[in-house]
């Protein structure tokens, strides 16, 4: 990377976190000005509206290891498209690296940790869906690819890779990629992998009971036809805001979902309504609630997050 491209990153791509879809004030992100045209195009309906001033809330973001797409892995970025990783990891690219826990993670608010973790998804909003393990990992045409709907290999992330990553970016908690893995677990390592955290588990319960007992940062795992755990989640809560009072969530998937407008939202990361009659709603299977956990984490090690990801799911 050259001194003025690495001085942009640092001064800019970083100041204000706004998106393309118009959901958060301020300038476009590096990752944003990157987004397919497409994407572009599409203006969401919705709204986030933090409880929490945003630059709090980007806190140590424009410091390493955050600061650039380029440290998303602990492999060098000169190495992501070499033959060694073409062979070991194939279509899916470099794993995650393990973040640090975010600044002041002991003396911060439940609200303020929520808050944290949905401004850390957002920034990926319009960035499409691939089976890769990070959302900047962007392989050549050359490149091998597990085909999706989006027609094309381009850098992407999957639903479990991404709850996996926004937590890990956004707290340091870095949660397994795979998504019946991710979906199953009941203790995780805790802040910069340190300790064991105990996930809360929120069964299913009838819809107006269920969005009563949700809460901001919530991860649910989505059933497939068949039954199985297929996708995940984050119900975002008083910090969705919908024209309609739907409630709301922010996930990576296929195009066929549409707005409060009837407008259909773009394939990949984009916020999405939780309606009672959603496929989200209906093939619910559990929640996973984390955050509280990040008080109680004891001592001890749990074991490593497995990679892996999700199949994508079309029809609903």
């Amino acid at each position: 990377m050259n001194h003025s491209r690495r001085h942009w990153l640092r001064s800019s791509a970083f100041a204000g976190f706004g998106v393309a879809t118009g959901l958060i004030r301020g300038p476009l992100t590096w990752r944003q000005l990157q987004a397919e045209p497409f994407q572009k195009s599409y203006e969401s309906p919705y709204r986030l509206k933090f409880r929490h001033p945003e630059h709090e809330l980007a806190e140590g973001f424009n410091e390493n290891p955050w600061r650039s797409p380029e440290f998303e892995s602990d492999i060098p970025h000169r190495e992501w498209y070499s033959p060694e990783i073409r062979r070991k990891f194939g279509p899916w690219g470099p794993v995650a690296r393990q973040y640090p826990p975010c600044p002041g993670i002991g003396r911060r608010s439940v609200e303020w940790l929520q808050d944290r973790v949905i401004y850390t998804a957002s920034r990926w909003i319009g960035t499409p869906y691939q089976h890769h393990h990070i959302p900047d990992w962007n392989p050549p045409e050359n490149w091998p690819w597990k085909k999706v709907a989006y027609g094309r290999n381009s850098k992407g992330v999957d639903c479990s890779n991404f709850s996996s990553f926004y937590y890990n970016y956004g707290l340091g908690i870095k949660l397994d990629t795979g998504i019946h893995q991710q979906g199953d677990r009941t203790t995780v390592r805790g802040p910069g992998g340190r300790g064991i955290l105990t996930l809360e588990r929120i069964e299913k319960r009838p819809y107006e009971e269920l969005v009563r007992t949700l809460q901001p940062a919530d991860l649910l795992y989505i059933r497939n036809k068949g039954g199985k755990i297929a996708h995940v989640i984050m119900y975002l809560g008083v910090v969705g805001q919908s024209p309609d009072g739907t409630p709301l969530v922010i996930d990576s998937t296929g195009g066929n979902h549409a707005d409060s407008n009837g407008n259909k939202i773009p394939i990949g990361i984009h916020i999405r309504p939780f309606g009672p009659k959603s496929w989200y709603a209906q093939d619910l299977a559990h929640a996973h609630r984390i955050i509280h956990g990040i008080s109680r984490v004891r001592e001890g090690e749990a074991p490593p997050p497995e990679e892996g990801g999700a199949e994508e799911v079309n029809s609903y």
